[in-house]
Parts: C-alpha cells; sequence; structure tokens
C-alpha cells in the first residue's frame, strides 16, 4: 500500500467537560501506532503537536465553554491538515476532544474543493454531535462539531474553511449513535442527518449497516473518518469521558474498520476524545491502535478472494 500518513497530535481538552483529553496523543503513541503502521509497509511522519492556549476551565459564556480557545485550536489544526493534505500526505489527527473534527474535517474539505473531489465523512460517535449554544445542556464545545460543519454555530468556527457551511449534511453518515439530547434529535431530524444508531446495527447487523453507509462511493471520492473512541462499548473501551453503555462490540468495530479499509479510499482519520487519565494500563489506546490498523489493511479474512 503506497500511502505517506502524516501523524498530528492535538493535546487538548478544550471542548470537553472532563479533563484527559489531552493527553490522547501521546497515548497512542505509547501504544504503538507508528511502528504498527510502518509493519504494514506504510510511510509514517510524526509531525508533533499543534499548540494552543491551555484550558482555563470556564462557565459557559452566551452558550459556549470556551469558545476562543477551541476556535484558537482549531485554526492551528485547520492549518496543519491542509499543508499535509497538499503534501499529497493522509493527516492522522490524534486527539484532543472532537471540538477538533470542526479543524480537521473543514480543511479536508477545503482541500476536495480545491481538487474537484467529493467527500464522505464517516462519523463513528456515540453522540450526533449536532448540538446548538441554544441547545446545548453544557456549552461544551465537543458536543457541537458537527453542527458547526454543517453551518449552525459561531461564524469564528462555521467558516473556518473559507466557506460556510464546511460540509452538506448529505456527505455525512454517522455510526454508532445511541446518546441524543431531546433538542438535538429534532434538529438532527430537520437537517435529514443520515444517522445508523445503534438500534438500526441491532436490527441490520453492521454488514448491512456500513454497505449503507460506503454506498456511492468512487475513485473520485474522499473519504474521511472520524472516529470518536466512545463509538466503543465502554466494556472494552473505559477510557474515555464520555462512556454510554451499548456500542458496538470488538469484533463488530473490526468489521466496520475492514468494510472501510476494503474501498481503498481512506485519505484521511481524526482518533479523538482518547482520555488516559480514565483508562486502564492504556487499555484502549491500544485497542484503538489495533482498530486503525485494521483501517489500513489488517485483517482476519481467512477464505479466499477472487483474483482479476
Amino acid at each position: 500500500m503506497n500511502v505517506n500518513i502524516s501523524l498530528i497530535g492535538a493535546p487538548t481538552d478544550i471542548g470537553a467537560g472532563m479533563r484527559g483529553a489531552s493527553m490522547g496523543p501521546e497515548a497512542l503513541r505509547v501504544a504503538g501506532l507508528a511502528p504498527v503502521l510502518q509493519a504494514l509497509g506504510l510511510q509514517v511522519h510524526d509531525c508533533g503537536d499543534v499548540t494552543g492556549p491551555r484550558n482555563p476551565w470556564q462557565a459557559p459564556h452566551d452558550g459556549y465553554r470556551h469558545l476562543p480557545e477551541v476556535v484558537a485550536w482549531n485554526e492551528a489544526l485547520h492549518a496543519a491538515v491542509y499543508a499535509q493534505l497538499g503534501l499529497g500526505r493522509l493527516p492522522m489527527v490524534l486527539g484532543g476532544d472532537h471540538c477538533l473534527g470542526i479543524g480537521s474535517i473543514s480543511a479536508v474539505a477545503r482541500h476536495c474543493r480545491d481538487i474537484g473531489k467529493k467527500l464522505r465523512v464517516l462519523w463513528l460517535d456515540a453522540h450526533a454531535d449536532f448540538n446548538t449554544n441554544m441547545l446545548t445542556p453544557s456549552g461544551n464545545l465537543h458536543g457541537m462539531p458537527v453542527a458547526c460543519l454543517c453551518g449552525l454555530g459561531p461564524t469564528a468556527l462555521t467558516g473556518l474553511g473559507g466557506q460556510t457551511p464546511a460540509i452538506q449534511p448529505d456527505w455525512l453518515r454517522q455510526i454508532g449513535i445511541r446518546s441524543v439530547d431531546a433538542g438535538e434529535k429534532r434538529l438532527v431530524h430537520a437537517h435529514n442527518l443520515d444517522v445508523f444508531d445503534m438500534r438500526f446495527i441491532d436490527e441490520q447487523g453492521m454488514r448491512a449497516t456500513m454497505d449503507m453507509a460506503l454506498a456511492g462511493l468512487d475513485a473520485d471520492t474522499h473519504l474521511h473518518v472520524s472516529f470518536d473512541v466512545d463509538f466503543l462499548d465502554p466494556d472494552i473501551a473505559p477510557g474515555v469521558g464520555t462512556t454510554v453503555r451499548g456500542g458496538p462490540t470488538y469484533r463488530e468495530a473490526q468489521l466496520c474498520m475492514e468494510m472501510i479499509a476494503d474501498t481503498g479510499l481512506l485519505a484521511s482519520l481524526d482518533i479523538m476524545e482518547l482520555n488516559p487519565a480514565l483508562d486502564e494500563r492504556n487499555r484502549t489506546a491500544e485497542l484503538a491502535v489495533d482498530l486503525v490498523e485494521s483501517l489500513f489493511g489488517k485483517s482476519t479474512l481467512m477464505r479466499k478472494t477472487a483474483t482479476f
């Protein structure tokens, strides 16, 4: 596989309601992310960490916690991701909390406009992250990135990539959702987001879910995966600040990643919300690395495949 990967750390918990996600990038490095990918024959360059303001740990203002600081971190990440895409590399963002998806995905969308490609975003998460300052019960911006990317939010975030909205709702597929606030749910329905929640996965299975989520992709599509570690069931991934029971099992998660890998179209990736302060001997980081390995071609497939 001829892929050049750029690791970009974003060590902040600025958008979260609990401290600790700022340590996520280093935990992924300690879990062997780079050597695991290199063992697959991939070229990996660790760009180090983007920097931004410290977390002031303040109460919400006008429905947002830490908005200026969130803007600063996302501006820095946007610039870093956009630069690596321009070099023809695959940026892999090591979060940090999921508010950083604004900077990452707005950079990907900008790059796609530059080169005339379509964009498909797979949002693997327990949460829809479609709150606004008028709906949020907490003011935490890690609950708002999808809304901001779709043009609902403060101008400093919605216009980050030079175009508002950065993405259209029909470019997005949300998978594994099982915790949505009441007002947020109404907003999700109003914008017709394509959501494959856990009931859908329970009823249809992960294979059918991924077939639908990946339908319509072609060689002219840039596929971005935004992987919030709380997508996984907390029984296998306890190291997150917003655990929600009833998520995908290890095997379901592996199938999800393997089917994404089968497309051959993965072109950028976020790994978000890993919180080592809540983990057990880096167990969740190691699982995340294992799943990322599957995203890049490791497979448990034993049956013979057709050759052409």
